[in-house]
């Protein structure tokens, strides 16, 4: 299920390309919308768990090991 989602925050994203072998880094702004299938996972840190998703995008493109605290749910 695709859902809404907005940035809250700065940040960098390795976004895979379909067709392309490498990942590109991209410079995603606060106010950015999108929507994306979000699949959540828990990395470790210095400082503990953070939980993290990957974003597959409409285009088919995806945004690999984005913070959930960067991005929020919007309301459809």
């Amino acid at each position: 299920m695709y859902h809404s989602i907005e940035f809250r925050l700065k940040g960098v994203a390795a976004v895979e390309t379909a067709g392309k072998h490498r990942l590109e880094q991209v410079v995603i702004q606060p106010g950015t919308r999108l929507r994306a299938l979000v699949k959540p996972y828990v990395v470790e840190s210095d400082m503990g768990p953070v939980e993290a998703a990957d974003l597959i995008l409409e285009d088919g493109s995806v945004a690999r090991g984005v913070r959930f605290a960067s991005f929020s749910f919007l309301d459809e």
